[in-house]
């Protein structure tokens, strides 16, 4: 009984490692699946909102922006790999884009602690245009997505 225990649980266990080493080698997304803005507003929307729901979307906006812009000669949604591109999947490719995707997790750590401590401060309107202009800028990367 203690062997059929043992190459059961060692049985689950190799199983488990070839998932996970499979998983490595898939092609990652470019951009990642949960960049999108959910909500566009208008400016009477924002006008109603308290201040700490505009610096919470002003901030949201910024970080979509920069899981973006970076990436629009190659896709403006989620989804897009190397692989559809038609970049080799290997190892060199890989570790550049998670490169990629941790220095961008580090600036944008370090800039939303400076904007959680600075952006109170700011005026409330330039707060509502800059959330509109930042939601408008995400608006026109789905037309440029159609120009090519």
């Amino acid at each position: 009984m203690k062997i059929k225990i043992i190459l059961l649980s060692f049985s689950i266990f190799f199983v488990t490692g070839i998932g996970f080493a499979q998983k490595k080698n898939e092609p990652q997304s470019i951009i990642s699946e949960g960049v999108a803005i959910k909500k566009y507003h208008n400016i009477d929307e924002l006008e109603r909102m308290q201040k700490g729901e505009l610096l919470t979307l002003y901030i949201e906006r910024i970080e979509a922006l920069t899981r973006v812009l970076p990436y629009i000669a190659f896709a403006t949604k989620p989804g897009v790999t190397m692989s559809t591109l038609g970049i080799p999947n290997d190892k060199d490719n890989r570790k550049v884009l998670e490169n990629q995707f941790e220095a961008t997790d580090d600036y944008l750590k370090s800039t939303v602690e400076f904007q959680k401590i600075i952006l109170p401060y700011s005026d409330t309107n330039k707060l509502i245009a800059a959330i509109l202009f930042y939601e408008e800028t995400m608006k026109s990367l789905h037309q440029y997505s159609e120009f090519h």
